[in-house]
């Protein structure tokens, strides 16, 4: 490719609204034009980056045994009302209707319309196992979209859909899925984790995300330097941070504590340490019977200095519809207003669900039921009755003993570009989608759904891979592998001559390279390059070809290498090896 016949756009400075790194470098490079909230066109410099993502994923989904096919983006109704997700996805789906008043979704995920497909062609056991996947347009409509590619509202999406007939088989295609994916996050170049994960609104079982590791990302990552473990946040388990209750050693005391309505205000004024502090959360859920609405009230308790983790909340029983009690429902059960709330002495019956560590604390400081007023030297069993429900409720925090028992727990971020999932029978019962098995009964097929955000890919190599000069792409990434820089072209014969040689040299060698021939100042041409990321540049010189070299500079080297002229193309070829 010749810069003179392809479409470069730098800016110098990246507009008002990019918020991250990677939209700003992206917007800067000519990479992406914003058309509208969370929606862009994916401009020739950045659709070469995408390009170069799908080829990686085809070639790592074909090497799998997937199966490429095309869903479409518009999708009816019924399927989506069949597994109940027109209602539950909420205002995210984008619904739309055509001119006969049928309604239809713009496809966020296409699980409703794969499982569609297979259970009109899957008859028989002897057709399994089976995995399809499209690369496609997908549609979200967020409530805030920002950061670019990161959180948009239109973005491309890898996902596919593996059947199998029984449990273990599911188990078998999601490692072949696994492992391809850690393949294909090996390839792209990048520094990445899988980690256990929650299923959140997709259903089924076991999962796990795909993160770039990144000082910017959103997640949490949860790891065990010494082992294997690794999780999110919302699935890092926390174990009781001590092993065993110890003895009550204090006297209940009602304390004076005025306008302290925060454990750290408590802590403070008490001179005590945050972590003796109990915090209590107040939680409803309501049920509806024969059209009446009954109310069971919950109170959390977590330790001064943890954090609540409301997934992990979800998963206790009773709590999957929960939601955070009003201040006149406190005021009914505990008989004072918010901020001094503890477990002795409610007004109304509550079911006390206490944090892993706070059920083995001992002279605990926790609220009265009086406002203005703490215990301290609470202690269960002697002062207030054994909690109700013991579970893990809180964030893990870094030096938590790693649940494996083979070390402590780390915490670094990282963004989420990847996701596989155990579905097994959520969609194939609520569809109907049956085979018949070895004895002629019909039995629910087992599902996997595994996705990869691949214009997501570009925000988050970025966010991991940039300097104050630009992006640094990962050679397999890039928009071009290597960039030919000219120095007067136009003017020397030499030059020119070394160039063209060059270039089709490179060409040859299966390299993908851009000739620079738009006969600008070095400068200008060497900062549009940078802030682009191409990752392996040469500078064709007259000073340098009467030495018998040419200028070899990688996009992180601080300096230029010399490098002679018969043997660049091989020195290219090991560089872009290493």
């Amino acid at each position: 490719m010749r810069a003179s016949r392809f479409f470069i756009s730098t800016l110098k400075e990246a507009p008002s609204d990019a918020e991250i790194v990677s939209h700003q470098l992206m917007m800067r490079a000519g990479m992406i034009k914003r058309l509208g909230s969370g929606i862009y066109t994916y401009m020739p410099m950045g659709l070469r980056v995408i390009r170069k993502v799908e080829a990686i994923i085809r070639e790592e989904m074909n090497k799998a045994a997937a199966i490429e096919l095309l869903m479409p983006l518009v999708q009816p109704a019924e399927l989506w009302q069949e597994t109940g997700r027109w209602d539950k996805m909420g205002p995210e789906l984008m619904r739309v209707k055509d001119r006969h008043g049928r309604d239809f979704a713009i496809q966020p995920t296409s699980e409703e319309v794969i499982t569609d497909v297979v259970r009109s062609e899957i008859k028989s056991y002897r057709q399994l196992p089976l995995n399809f996947y499209h690369i496609q347009t997908k549609f979200r409509d967020e409530r805030r979209p920002r950061f670019g590619l990161m959180r948009g509202r239109e973005f491309t999406m890898k996902d596919a859909y593996s059947f199998d007939r029984d449990l273990a088989g599911l188990q078998a295609s999601y490692k072949v899925m696994f492992d391809a994916y850690v393949s294909i996050f090996t390839r792209f170049g990048l520094k990445f984790r899988a980690v256990a994960a929650d299923n959140g609104a997709i259903g089924g079982t076991g999962s796990h995300e795909f993160h770039v590791i990144a000082s910017t990302g959103e997640d949490a990552i949860v790891y065990c330097e010494t082992s294997d473990y690794a999780a999110n946040m919302e699935a890092a388990e926390a174990l009781p941070l001590a092993a065993a209750r110890p003895a009550a050693a204090q006297a209940l005391t009602k304390t004076s504590t005025p306008n302290a309505t925060k454990c750290e205000a408590v802590a403070e004024l008490l001179k005590l340490d945050l972590s003796q502090t109990v915090k209590t959360i107040a939680l409803t859920v309501e049920t509806e019977t024969d059209g009446k609405v009954a109310k069971q009230y919950f109170m959390l308790l977590l330790r001064g200095d943890h954090e609540l983790n409301e997934v992990k909340v979800g998963k206790v029983p009773g709590l999957a519809a929960h939601r955070f009690s009003t201040e006149a429902e406190i005021l009914e059960v505990y008989g004072c207003v918010p901020g001094y709330l503890g477990p002795i002495g409610t007004k109304a019956p509550v079911t006390v669900v206490a944090d892993r560590t706070v059920a083995n604390m001992a002279d605990f400081v926790c609220g009265a039921n009086d406002a203005g007023f703490h215990y301290t030297g609470a202690n269960w069993g002697r002062d207030t009755a054994e909690p109700t429900i013991v579970a893990d409720l809180r964030n893990v925090v870094a030096g938590d003993a790693s649940p494996d028992g083979k070390g402590v727990l780390a915490i670094e971020r990282g963004i989420e570009v990847g996701h596989v999932f155990q579905l097994g029978t959520a969609y194939s019962e609520s569809m109907k989608a049956t085979f018949l098995d070895e004895n002629g009964k019909p039995a629910p097929l087992q599902m996997g759904c595994y996705g990869i955000g691949v214009t997501r890919i570009l925000g988050a190599a970025i966010e991991q891979n940039f300097d104050d000069k630009g992006i640094i792409w990962p050679t397999s990434l890039a928009p071009f592998e290597l960039v030919l820089c000219p120095m007067g072209m136009d003017r020397s014969e030499a030059v020119k001559e070394a160039t063209e040689k060059l270039y089709a040299d490179a060409q040859a060698a299966g390299i993908d390279v851009i000739l620079d021939d738009r006969g600008l100042r070095p400068g200008g041409m060497f900062a549009d390059w940078e802030l682009i990321g191409v990752p392996h540049r040469v500078v064709i010189g007259d000073r340098g070809l009467k030495e018998g070299n040419l200028e070899y500079q990688g996009r992180r080297d601080t300096e230029a290498t010399a490098v002679p002229v018969a043997d660049i193309v091989s020195f290219i070829k090991g560089k872009m090896a290493a």
